[in-house]
């Protein structure tokens, strides 16, 4: 299994490194501090936390729920109309 999902786990992490080096200076040093939360079913490959924060040097936590988060979040959002149109793109 880990030789089959290497190259995908690989592809992982360079996308989360292209994302912090393209992060705006104001985000970097929230993301230093409090790092990445890991989401979705693809956080729970086993020790993917881990290679990102040997990778990264950022603390990496996994969500409580991760299975969960899409549809939480939506659920948050939706509760808060008026917020979503804030920060709704156009």
């Amino acid at each position: 299994m880990r030789e089959a999902l290497a190259e995908t786990v690989g592809t992982i992490v360079n996308a989360v490194r292209v994302a912090l080096e393209k992060t705006p200076p104001e985000l970097s040093a929230d993301i230093m501090d409090k790092g990445i939360v890991l989401t979705g079913g693809g956080s729970l490959l086993k020790n993917l936390d881990r290679r990102l924060r040997e990778e990264t040097g950022l603390p990496i936590t996994i969500a409580e729920l991760p299975l969960d988060s899409v549809a939480l979040g939506t659920g948050a959002m939706l509760a808060d109309v008026d917020l979503l149109r804030k920060i709704s793109v156009d």
